[in-house]
């Protein structure tokens, strides 16, 4: 049966043999995708294939200990519990924050496995593991055909394959350039099809653009089977692997891994690393707690309050957003009386993580009061807690995992009963 390609409009579904910046039917912009479709078949023919099989619920079996284990026990975690035979998983994260060199330990702790190298060379993954100190034999493809590297694996029968990345790879069935969005989305496509078809697990590495969002199309999500994203500041010690998609377990977990000179290294602890550089007793810091999926975790919140010399003053923010911190200046100086109107605000989550708790509200207001004041908070407190905009203070879901992980570190935890206002809250804490 021959294939050929069209252009499919992805809003409407309109298809014709060339390329456009508009679609004819539609009128949407940039949505004509190159997309092999095969030629009509017969209609009798059609119906002989057609051999599906209804199965009942009850002749179902399920093997949870069919799970294979992948040798990092933060990674099999986020997983659910290791990989499904089948599974397609897309790792995802900006150049350089250890995708590539987390797979390659896994590589190294399983058998038999096939990586295919899009971007580097043999050579560069085999010094990579020397330097990783690894002994596995692993075995290395160079290609970036996807045909033909389906065909290496129904030859090898790798148990595991890792492809980095998937946007290097073309098929010689599409004309467009690899990394476009047809080359992408058929090549993912015929390289899970393959592994599904073998029950074999597959890695597929993913580039972000700078936007922040997996380069290619956003159907390649809905095609893998589980999305990880790798979080983490290039210069810091901490990486957050936290799932986005998980079709065979939870999408509230999260792994915490420390990049060494040896790799990546699951971290049991990440709280006491966070606050290993902390230094006491100077305004504008404040320890929260924040719970990262399942997980508690333990943050400093900085701020910097100074004088502004702009017309329009500066709210600068790492690892929160922006716009929250710009609600809750506003709750600050409309609730609590702080005159911030006039003043330049810095607020940074240390060590490279990024926070979407809303637990750490508390937190913030209590830094910028702090460093406005220029008084420290007293005592070994963790602030917990939402600040809504009346400035009240509300209750946060989890309260008793993150009282029982700032316990082991000697934390107090101030939260929403310790004062029902965040003026109440300032006035109590910074004394």
């Amino acid at each position: 049966m021959k294939s050929r390609s069209q252009f499919v409009c992805q809003q409407c579904g309109y298809a014709q043999s060339q390329w456009a910046g508009r679609c004819p039917s539609c009128d949407t912009w940039n949505s004509l995708v190159e997309t092999v479709v095969s030629q009509a078949q017969n209609s009798k023919v059609k119906n002989q294939n057609y051999n599906s099989k209804i199965y009942k619920l009850s002749e179902i079996k399920v093997d949870e200990n069919e799970r294979i284990k992948t040798g990092e026990r933060e990674l099999d975690s986020v997983l659910g519990g290791g990989l499904v035979p089948g599974m397609v998983v897309l790792v995802a994260g900006e150049p350089g924050i250890g995708k590539s060199t987390l797979l390659t330990q896994v590589a190294l702790k399983l058998n038999r496995v096939l990586y295919v190298c899009g971007e580097e060379s043999a050579s560069q993954v085999a010094l990579r593991v020397k330097r990783l100190g690894g002994k596995g034999d692993i075995l290395l493809l160079e290609s970036t055909d996807a045909d033909a590297i389906v065909a290496k694996i129904e030859e090898v029968g790798p148990e595991v394959i890792i492809v980095d990345s998937i946007q290097t790879l073309t098929t010689s069935d599409l004309t467009g350039t690899a990394g476009s969005v047809g080359q992408v989305r058929e090549c993912a496509l015929r390289l899970a099809t393959s592994a599904k078809s073998r029950g074999k697990p597959l890695f597929l590495i993913g580039h972000v653009t700078k936007e922040g969002s997996i380069a290619g199309p956003r159907v390649l999500e809905h095609m893998v089977d589980c999305v990880l994203w790798f979080e983490g500041e290039r210069g810091q010690r901490l990486r957050v692997v936290r799932a986005v998609k998980n079709r065979f377990g939870p999408t509230d977990e999260v792994g915490v891994f420390d990049m060494t000179e040896k790799g990546m290294s699951g971290v049991n602890n990440p709280s006491e690393i966070l606050l290993s550089e902390r230094v006491i007793g100077v305004a504008g810091s404040v320890v929260s707690v924040v719970l990262e999926g399942r997980r508690p975790l333990l943050v400093e919140i900085q701020s910097l309050v100074v004088p502004s010399q702009l017309v329009v003053p500066r709210r600068v923010t790492t690892g929160v957003d922006l716009a929250r911190i710009q609600m809750l200046v506003a709750v600050l100086t409309r609730r609590a009386g702080l005159h911030l109107e006039t003043s330049d605000i810095y607020v940074n989550v240390t060590s490279g993580i990024r926070l979407a708790d809303r637990g750490v509200d508390l937190a913030i207001c209590l830094a910028v009061a702090s460093a406005f004041l220029n008084k420290p908070l007293s005592g070994n407190i963790a602030a917990v807690g939402e600040v809504g905009l009346l400035g009240e203070v509300r209750k946060v879901g989890g309260l008793e995992k993150r009282v029982k992980e700032a316990k082991k570190l000697g934390y107090r935890v101030a939260s929403a009963e310790s004062g029902k206002s965040v003026a109440a809250a300032i006035k109590k804490l910074l004394h």
